[in-house]
C-alpha cells in the first residue's frame, strides 16, 4: 500500500487517483433544505439527489467505477441464455473467490431472499456476529429468527479493540448447546458488520467459527458485500497477515465457508451480486430459486453490462491501494472529528464515519429516533445525506412494541474514490457545527410507518419547531453562507 509522508509534518490521506469525469452537485440554501427535508417525511431515504451536495447515504451502487471497468461494459455479451459475459464473471468468482459454483443475483438482499427461502424454517434460528436490516426481515418473514453472538467489545461505541465484528466463540458454543445443529438453519458471518460500524472481523477469529460449525454439523455462511474494508483491516491489523498477499487472504476467508455471498453495489463496485460455493448439493438447493426471483442462470436479473465491470471489479479489489482508499478517509474523518470532541465509534471501521448519536444527542428520547434526529439536522446544517443506523432500522417486536437498538447511529458512507478532501473536510466542519448546536436538536415520531424496513420509505414529523430555531441559528452564524 501506498506509504506516503509531507514534509510539512501534516498528516492526511492521498487520493490514489485522478478525476477524469465530473458531476456536478448543488448545494441549495438552508431554508430550502428544510423544505426538501419537510416533504420527504424527515426521512434521507426520500430526498431528491438533485436537493443533496453531498450523498453519504450509502457506498452500495455508488462506489467510482474505474476507467478499466468502463471500458469492460462496452464487451458485453447480452444474449439472455448462454452469454460469454457470465462465462467471465463465473471464471472470475472461481479464480478469486476459489468457488466452483456461482449463481448470480441482481443485489445482496436478493441473494439473501434466496438463502432464506432455501434453508430458513419456521422456528429456526440463524446465529450472526450481527444481523443486517434486510437479512433479518427475510429471515423472520419467513418464521425465524435471529440471535446475535458478536463479542461485547463490538456494542462498546469507543474502544480500541481492532477487530470488534468478530464472533464470541464462548457464545457460538452455548448456542450451539442450548439450541441444537438441528434448530439452527446457518451461521452468518459478515464482514464489515454495517450495523455497529463497519467493524471487521479477524481471520483467527472466523477460523475459529468455522472449526466450531465444522463439528457441529451446521453451515457456515459469509456476508462478502464489505470484504473489500475487511481485507484491508486484516492486512494491517493483524500481525500474523502482514506478510500474506491480500489474494491469499481472500482465497482462505472464502475457503473456510460453506456458502459465499455478496453485494457487488459494494464488493466490486457496480450493480449485482451473487452466490458463491464449492457444495454441488448447496448448489442445485438453491439454483431453482434464481430462475423464479431474479432471471435465467446466466445474468440473474443483473444487466449483463454491469457484469463485465464487476469481473473487473473483483480483480481490482486485489489491489491494496484501491482497498485502502475508503478506510483511510474514513479514519481520516473519525481522526478529525475525536480531535474536536465529537463523539464517533472507533476504532474506525469501514464504509462509513459513524456518529454516535446515543451520546451526541442524548437529550432525546430514545423512542423518538435519536440516530434519525441526527440525521435529519444533518442534512439542514450541510445538505449532508447520511443513514440512520439506529431504532428506526429495527423492526417492531410481535406484538408492535417498539425494540430500542443497542446503538444509535448516523452513517455518513465514503464511497470509494468519490469524494475530495475539501468536501470531507466541509462535512467535518458542518458536523462540528451541529454539535456545538446540539442541543436545538429535537426528536421525530412516525406519521405513517410502514410494517416491513419500515426506515426506508416510512414518514415522520419532528416533535417540536427545533428545526425551524436549527435554521436560525445557522443564519445567525453563517450570514447568507449556503
Amino acid at each position: 500500500m501506498a506509504n506516503i509522508k509531507f514534509f510539512s509534518g501534516e498528516k492526511f490521506p492521498l487520493e490514489m487517483h485522478k478525476v477524469k469525469i465530473v458531476q456536478k452537485l448543488n448545494l441549495i440554501p438552508i431554508e430550502q433544505r428544510l423544505e426538501c427535508l419537510t416533504q420527504a417525511g424527515n426521512n434521507s431515504f426520500l430526498l431528491k439527489n438533485r436537493d443533496v451536495f453531498m450523498d453519504m447515504l450509502t457506498d452500495s451502487g455508488v462506489n467510482a467505477m474505474s476507467d478499466q471497468q468502463l471500458a469492460a461494459m462496452m464487451q458485453a455479451d447480452d444474449s439472455y441464455a448462454g452469454s460469454m459475459t457470465f462465462d467471465k464473471l463465473e471464471s472470475k468468482i472461481q479464480e478469486i473467490l476459489g468457488a466452483q459454483y456461482f449463481l448470480p443475483a441482481h443485489q445482496g438482499r436478493a441473494a439473501e431472499n434466496i438463502l432464506a427461502e432455501s434453508f430458513v424454517t419456521p422456528g429456526s434460528v440463524s446465529l450472526m456476529n450481527f444481523h443486517f436490516t434486510t437479512t433479518k426481515a427475510l429471515i423472520t418473514k419467513l418464521g425465524g429468527s435471529v440471535e446475535e453472538i458478536v463479542i461485547e467489545e463490538g456494542l462498546n461505541p469507543t474502544s480500541d479493540y481492532p477487530f470488534k465484528g468478530n464472533a464470541d466463540i464462548d457464545k457460538l458454543k452455548e448456542a450451539l448447546a442450548r439450541l441444537g445443529a438441528k434448530k439452527i438453519s446457518f451461521v452468518r458471518m459478515e464482514s464489515g458488520t454495517n450495523l455497529i460500524g463497519g467493524q471487521p472481523f479477524s481471520l483467527e477469529n472466523l477460523r475459529q467459527v468455522a472449526q466450531i460449525c465444522r463439528e457441529a454439523g451446521v453451515m457456515l455462511i459469509l456476508d462478502a458485500s464489505l470484504l473489500a474494508d475487511n481485507l484491508y483491516f486484516i492486512k494491517v491489523r493483524e500481525a500474523s497477515c502482514a506478510h500474506k498477499s491480500i489474494r491469499e487472504i481472500m482465497l482462505e476467508i472464502c475457503a473456510l465457508a460453506d456458502i459465499v455471498y455478496f453485494s457487488a453495489r459494494k464488493l466490486g463496485c457496480a450493480r449485482g451480486g451473487g452466490i458463491c460455493t464449492n457444495n454441488q448439493a448447496l448448489f442445485e438447493r438453491m439454483r431453482e430459486f434464481v430462475p423464479l426471483f431474479e432471471g435465467f442462470l446466466t445474468y440473474g436479473g443483473m444487466s449483463v453490462r454491469e457484469m463485465e465491470a464487476i469481473t473487473v471489479g473483483l480483480t481490482e479489489t486485489l489491489d491494496e491501494d484501491m482497498i485502502s482508499q475508503g478506510p483511510i478517509f474514513i479514519e481520516y474523518m473519525v481522526d478529525e472529528l475525536k480531535k474536536r470532541g465529537i463523539p464517533v465509534v472507533t476504532p474506525a471501521g469501514g464504509l462509513g464515519c459513524h456518529l454516535n448519536a446515543m451520546e451526541f444527542v442524548d437529550h432525546i428520547p430514545q423512542t423518538e429516533y435519536r440516530a434519525g434526529a441526527l440525521t435529519a439536522a444533518m442534512y439542514l446544517a450541510g445538505g449532508i445525506r447520511g443513514m440512520e443506523r439506529g431504532t428506526m432500522s429495527e423492526q417492531r417486536d410481535a406484538q408492535g412494541n417498539e425494540v430500542l437498538s443497542e446503538m444509535e447511529l448516523l452513517r455518513l458512507a465514503l464511497p470509494r474514490r468519490v469524494f475530495t478532501m475539501s468536501q470531507v473536510k466541509y462535512a467535518v466542519d458542518r458536523v462540528e457545527w451541529l454539535y456545538a448546536n446540539r442541543r436545538l436538536i429535537g426528536g421525530l415520531k412516525y406519521i405513517e410507518e410502514p410494517k416491513v424496513l419500515r426506515f426506508f420509505f416510512g414518514r415522520l414529523a419532528s416533535t417540536s419547531d427545533w428545526q425551524d430555531k436549527l435554521v436560525a441559528k445557522f443564519r445567525a452564524d453563517f450570514g447568507d453562507s449556503l
